[in-house]
This record gives C-alpha cells, structure tokens and sequence, in this order.
C-alpha cells in the first residue's frame, strides 16, 4: 500500500503547506500549522429515487421514528468508576483518562483491567445483557514502561495469579497502527493505551507528543473502537497548570474525559468525569491510595472530616453535594494580625477570588472587619471545590477564628452568601442534611426557605437563619468561650480591642449598626 501524505494544515484558515513554518504565509498566523495525513475520500454511491432510499440510514427522519440504541454497559469491577462512567465502560466508546504524574492513572487502570477481565468470566455485562461474543480478556498497549514494568506494578497489587493473570495481554509498543491491528486481531473488551502522548503515527514525520501525532493516533483509536465494537481507555498527560496537554480536539473526539485529582501527599484520590456521553459528569469517585493499589473509600461521606477529638477554634463542617452523593468537608479558616503591607489572602482548595469577596461582605454587612488582618482558608483532605453552599462554613470559619472560638463541634453549616449579606438556599439541602445527621450531626445552620418549609431531620435541630449576622451569632455565640475569654484577656486584632463575649445576645448588640467589633473601645 502506498505510503498517505502528509501537510502541514493551518488550524486558523485552512492552508496546507509542504513544511512546517512559523507563520502561515495564507493568513498570517503564527504556529498554527499542524502536520496532517492527507486521506483520499471515498467515492460516495449516488441514490436516486426509489433505489434502495429507504434503506439509507443519511436520510432525514422523524424524532418519533428513530429506535433507540441499546445500551450496554460493562462493569469495571471496580464501583467508583463505573459510578462515575454512570454504570460501566460502553462497547465502542472512547474514555481518556488525565491526571498528575504519579497520582496513580496507572495503576488504577491495571486494577480496572483485572476487574473487566474477571467480569468476562461471568460472559454478562450490566443489566443481564450478553457480552459480545468473540471478545476475551483485556489488551494493555504501554508506550511509556516495558513489558516488565508493568509486571512488576502487577505483582505489587496481587494480580500475577487467577483469572487476571491469564486474562490481561501487555504489549510494549508505540506505533499506533500496530496497536490497532493486535486489537483487532485479539479482539478483547477493552483497549488501554498508556499513553497518548508516546504513541505515533508513521505516516508523520513530528516527534511523539506533538499536536498532529496526538489527534491522528486518538482519531485512529477512534476509527477502531466504533468499527470493532472495542472499548478504548486512552491515558493522557496534563501541563504544569493542570489541563490535559494535547489539542482541545483530543477532548471532543472522545466519549468522556475523566481526571484523577488529589495531592500527592494525601492518601486521597477523587476521580471526576469532565465530558461523558452516557451519564452525568456531576459524579464523583472516592480513592485511597493503598499498599496494594488504589481502594474503594467505604465511607466518602466521612472521609474529610477530622479524625480528631481536638475541636480548635476556625473549624466548621459544610456539607457539599458531588452529584447524587453528599460529602462532609471540612473548613478551615486562619485570621492573624497583619504586618506592614497589604494583607495576605491565601486559599487552598478553594476559590481565592471567591474568598475575598465573602472578607468584604464580613466586613460590610456581619460587623467582622479583615482588612488588617492575614487570612488564610483551607479543605481538609486535599479537596477542590467550587459549590456555593461551603460560602457560609467559610464566614463562620473566619468569624470563629478572630473572636478565637470554636463553633461547636456537631454543628454543621449550608448556605450561599450574597453580597448584601443575605443567605440563598441551595439545591439538594435535605439529602445534605440526612448524611450529616448520620454521620452525628446534631444542628445545623441553612438559610430560611422561601417557600416556608424546612426539611424534618430525625435527630437534628434545623436553625433557618435569614442572613449572615444572624448566623454567626447562633455559630459563634452559642459556643463556649475560649481560655483567654474565661481569664479576661484582649483576643481581637492586634491594635487592642475588647474582650469577646460568651453570649449571643452580647455579640449582637456588638455588631449592630454594621460596625467591626474587632474595633471597638473597651
């Protein structure tokens, strides 16, 4: 067969060059040329009236008219990810897997592939309907390890005895053409290719890695997995800010795109889905990071909260909801007095810009002035997230920490905080509830509904409070006060203020009239 040409298409107008240049000479454009195998269209079968027209499947049809694909969906064997996929791996779907170096994509992959070929042992897929017949076992195709690396990774997580030993083929090669003909000659459940990034294309001339050797070897894997009814796991890279290197079509040519998140000090792993075709990208999977590979968390509810008796003041417990699954987090907050400068504003895990909004709103509307002062916010657990009901544990976190008292410890917070100091509900507020009162939640502060009606917890007393003044007074106020509060000592900021007191109906007359207690005269 003759070898397909090459060009270097410009990815702003078009333009094929014989070479790569910096700048395309058709529009101007600097490095948008990317070198693309020239492929020959096929020669389209013309059809006119009344020659087989009814049998095209190109033809328009009428929504009521078209029959609805079965959809069969192959457990992984591993829970987490096939709640994330939203119910198993599809058969000719794509799945691209990102994620830091050395968090575990790996390794989570080879434990995948054991669990897809246990399962095939079985012969049945999700939902009683029958594997595809022909298809056995798992083929891992590694560009970036040797055969005996991955053997070695094996044997740490237990997988060189049983089905998953016979069942699991390893080949280390990185021409892509070759990968796909061993595939379809083994024609097995699934494909894992580790990963993109050292995978090529002949018909190229640019190194691996490269935006052309990138998009033309995941279009092959693609062309192979809806042709064969093969399911394609594809590893892939990310740069130092965190995205999934590569071009942006690497993501649109796949079926769902999945990131493997957490730090790597931390024992714990998040698996999110970005992109999914066949369920909801809202899920998420809970990983520890083990002696013999990543386990299951059976309990992600609790798995960031702390393990510990002590109750310090700056700690508040939010609940956040991850799809149809509510987590407890917790919500660190630190206030210190301010040096020369402007002050410092650090989060971790949360949004920085989001945080200094919700410093200004303390200060205008809650009577908690923070402009001289240090603040520093943190998720326990190496958690990121962005949902608006952890806007309240924050405040109550930063108010508890200048007036240094600790919120009492089976008290939860939910809620969004406006800018006038208002607070919003936000979706799934009962279900957020019921798993903190199973996890020995005994109140918990939410904002006042506007239909009136509160959800009833066994177990927990539902504070509805309307705005942030409101909740800090029944967070802070109801709790006892701390050491330096018993023995008279100044604990606001550093330019010498009043004691804080015990009581609630104390802390509100302080804070009427919208000024910062932290300032006011003995």
């Amino acid at each position: 067969m003759a070898r397909q040409q090459s060009r270097y298409i410009c990815q702003t107008c078009g333009a094929a060059h014989l070479r790569w240049e910096g700048q395309c000479r058709t529009c101007g454009g600097w490095n948008t040329l990317v070198e693309t195998v020239i492929r020959e269209s096929d020669a389209r079968r013309k059809v006119g009236p009344g020659q087989g027209s009814t049998d095209r499947v190109d033809l328009p049809q009428s929504l009521a008219g078209l029959r609805e694909a079965e959809l069969v969906r192959i457990p992984t064997g591993i829970g987490e990810i096939d709640r994330v996929l939203g119910g198993g791996l599809v058969p000719g779907s794509v799945v691209l897997l990102g994620g830091e170096p050395g968090i575990g994509k790996s390794t989570l992959l080879l434990q995948a592939a054991a669990g897809l070929a246990v399962g095939r042992a079985s012969g049945r897929a999700d939902g009683g309907a029958a594997i595809p017949a022909g298809r056995d076992g798992v083929l891992y195709a590694t560009g970036e390890e040797s055969a005996g690396q991955v053997r070695l990774r094996a044997g740490r997580l237990g997988l060189l005895e049983g089905l998953p030993a016979d069942r699991i083929s390893v080949v280390a090669a990185s021409e892509v053409g070759r990968i796909v003909d061993l595939a379809r000659e083994a024609r097995p459940i699934a494909l894992i290719v580790d990963s993109i990034q050292t995978v090529t294309v002949d018909e190229l001339e640019g190194p691996a890695g490269s935006v052309g050797q990138v998009r033309e070897c995941a279009l092959r894997l693609m062309e192979m997995a809806k042709g064969d009814d093969i399911a394609v796991i594809i590893v892939g890279h990310v740069t130092k800010d965190g995205t999934l290197a590569g071009p942006k079509t690497l993501e649109h040519l796949v079926d769902a795109v999945l990131n493997l998140e957490g730090e790597r000090t931390s024992t714990l792993r998040l698996l999110r889905a970005t992109k999914n075709r066949f369920g909801s990208t809202e899920e998420v999977g809970v990983f520890e990071m083990a002696e013999r590979g990543l386990a299951e968390v059976a309990d992600p509810g609790r798995a960031f909260l702390a393990a510990t008796d002590e109750h310090a003041p700056g700690s508040v417990a939010g609940a956040t909801l991850e799809g149809s699954r509510p987590l407890l987090v917790e919500v660190q907050a630190l206030v210190a007095p301010g040096g020369y400068g402007t002050p410092r504003r650090t989060a971790s895990g949360l949004d920085a810009n989001r945080m200094a909004l919700l410093v200004a709103v303390l200060g205008r509307r809650a009577g908690i002035g923070l402009g001289s002062h240090d603040v520093y916010a943190n998720l326990a657990g190496g958690l990121e997230l962005d949902d608006p009901g952890l806007d309240l544990p924050l405040c109550l976190a930063l108010a508890s920490s200048l007036r240094d008292r600790p919120v009492p410890r089976d008290m939860v917070a939910i809620g969004e905080v406006g800018l006038l100091g208002e607070l919003r509900p936000v979706p799934g507020l009962e279900r957020r509830l019921r798993e903190a009162a199973r996890l020995g939640f005994r109140s918990a502060i939410v904002p006042v509904s506007r239909r009136g009606d509160l959800p009833v917890i066994s177990g927990m007393e539902v504070i509805a409070v309307p705005n942030l003044r409101t909740a800090i007074s029944h967070a802070v106020g109801a709790a006892q006060a701390g050491p330096s509060d018993r023995n008279g000592d100044h604990n606001g900021d550093h330019n010498g203020t009043a004691p804080a007191r015990s009581s609630a109906a104390a802390f509100e007359a302080r804070t009427a009239g919208g000024r910062d207690p932290s300032r006011d005269p003995e």
